[in-house]
């Protein structure tokens, strides 16, 4: 087999490839075999209609179009691995010449992946590392007693009372908002749960609830703030009826010795804000860690250079999408109906989107480009390892099986773990 490849703009390659006949020869077989399974001929059973009277059904030219369409599928690959092309898309095929007895001449028209091009970067990661080193992670004391003065409140206790309204209690409301008689859409709920002076719906709905106790409603006139996020409504007038159903007093738990042993393994106050503090520590250290790592991949991103062929844009776009739809679907909507809201489609969101889409590729490009260069491998043993962690969630290896793409599982694993070792390697510098 002969192999010539030509270099096109943007990531793309032509393979020009020549089949001797006696290699291809064996695919006319097939293809007689394929197009004879399902054909009725008298006096054959499906399948067993020799060439000579499929050529007089199809015509000589379709069965052996026919075989080299399946001594390419056959024989592709091997050329690729010849070639040294690292194809990606689907490639587009010409036929040249496909004639009984002569080589088959056929021509494949791929995206390949890019060739990255990094500029010296490491002057610049060096300065990012050195800044990193001044910046030390610290937990105050009033960090600590806020942190835990939440805890405490998400475990207060409610009690009904009856009386009047007041600042810190919780309320359940039915209400509706209306702008010209005419309900607003969203603008009506029932059984409504608000814990009065949060600030949680427009300035002046809850102090109109204050002094109300339950079974009595009250009708206000309050204007939305002009940088509302629903821009229809910004600055307008509107008409807010609400009626107080129920009143409940929250009581806090104090914050002290008994506090600490109800929130876990702690014999005193003083061991739950020690623990606290080492928990925000903690994530203050892991937080500046993807900071600081996030600005050396920048650095180094802007420094990088590459052709991107269009049909990883378009996958990178398509996945983008996904995972905004799925973010969609976990607050229970529809992407489309989503996207209503805003005010936006999809095609504004791919257009919005293409230039992140493709600083993602390229820092994806930039990472296995810099891992090859510092010899960064991944074991077999590590790569199953980091995998089975994210399988022991599922309950048998046949649902894994069914639920998880394992190859695709292994790219990710091994991807993760090759980031991890160079991002180490690169906070050395």
């Amino acid at each position: 087999m002969d192999v010539s490849v030509k270099k096109l703009p943007k990531s793309r390659a032509e393979i020009s490839v020549s089949l001797p006949w006696d290699m291809w020869k064996p695919e006319i077989e097939h293809a007689v075999a394929e197009l004879g399974k399902d054909m009725k001929i008298e006096g054959f059973r499906p399948g067993k209609a020799p060439r000579a009277v499929l050529e007089q059904k199809l015509g000589k030219a379709t069965i052996l179009v026919e075989g080299a369409e399946h001594a390419i599928d056959h024989f592709y690959p091997e050329a690729l691995k010849k070639s040294e092309i690292d194809a990606i898309g689907k490639p587009e095929v010409r036929l040249e010449n496909v004639k009984e007895g002569e080589p088959l001449a056929f021509t494949v028209e791929t995206a390949c992946m890019p060739t990255v091009t990094i500029k010296p970067w490491e002057k610049k990661v060096r300065a990012i590392n050195e800044e990193r080193k001044k910046e030390a992670v610290k937990v105050s004391e009033k960090e600590v007693e806020e942190e835990i003065e939440k805890f405490a409140e998400s475990r207060a206790t409610f009690v009904t009372v009856l009386r009047p309204a007041k600042k810190g209690d919780m309320v359940e409301v039915d209400f509706e908002v209306t702008m010209g008689s005419v309900p607003i859409e969203g603008g009506t709920s029932k059984k409504h749960p608000i814990v009065l002076g949060k600030g949680a719906f427009l300035p002046g709905f809850e102090d109109a609830i204050i002094g109300l106790s339950a079974g009595e409603e009250k009708s206000v006139d309050l204007t939305f703030p002009k940088k509302y996020h629903v821009a229809r409504l910004a600055g307008k007038e509107a008409n807010f009826w609400v009626k107080v159903l129920l009143v409940q007093e929250r009581n806090v738990p104090a914050i002290d010795d008994n506090f600490a042993m109800s929130a876990g393994n702690f014999k005193t106050i003083a061991e739950l804000k020690k623990s606290v503090a080492e928990g925000m520590t903690l994530e203050k250290e892991n937080e500046a860690k993807e900071k600081h790592r996030v600005a050396i991949l920048e650095a180094i991103v802007e420094e990088a250079e590459a052709e991107l062929p269009a049909v990883l844009v378009e996958s990178e776009l398509k996945r983008m999408v996904a995972e905004f739809s799925h973010q969609a679907g976990s607050m229970g909507m529809e992407l489309g109906d989503y996207l209503g809201k805003l005010g936006k489609t999809e095609e504004d969101l791919v257009r919005d989107w293409r230039p992140q889409a493709e600083k993602r590729i390229l820092s994806g490009l930039v990472l296995e480009s810099l891992a090859k260069e510092q010899g960064i491998k991944i074991d077999q043993e590590e790569v199953e390892a980091e995998m089975n962690k994210a399988l022991a969630y599922l309950k048998s290896v046949k649902q894994a099986e069914k639920d998880i793409d394992l190859p695709g599982l292994y790219d990710l694993a091994q991807s993760r773990l090759r980031n991890e070792k160079l991002f180490e390697f690169l906070e050395t510098l």
